[in-house]
């Protein structure tokens, strides 16, 4: 029998984060605005910084290392 719910996604590692009062605030009706959650909103906006900074893809500086020394 097949099993059912929820595909496993990818492994996660849980980690205490501390964050005041306004900063949550914003942070929840970011969420609620993108009918994610807190948890998904913080995901999504640190995926986006490390796009910007140019950190994601995790592999992006090691295939230009390769292609650079070909």
């Amino acid at each position: 029998m097949p099993k059912r719910g929820r595909p496993k996604g990818p492994d996660k590692e849980p980690i205490l984060l501390r964050l005041g009062g306004p900063l949550l605030g914003i942070l929840d009706r970011l969420a609620a605005a993108e009918f994610r959650s807190r948890q998904g909103q913080i995901e999504k906006l640190l995926h986006e910084a490390l796009v910007r900074r140019g950190a994601w893809p995790p592999n992006a500086d090691a295939e230009e290392e390769s292609s650079d020394s070909g």
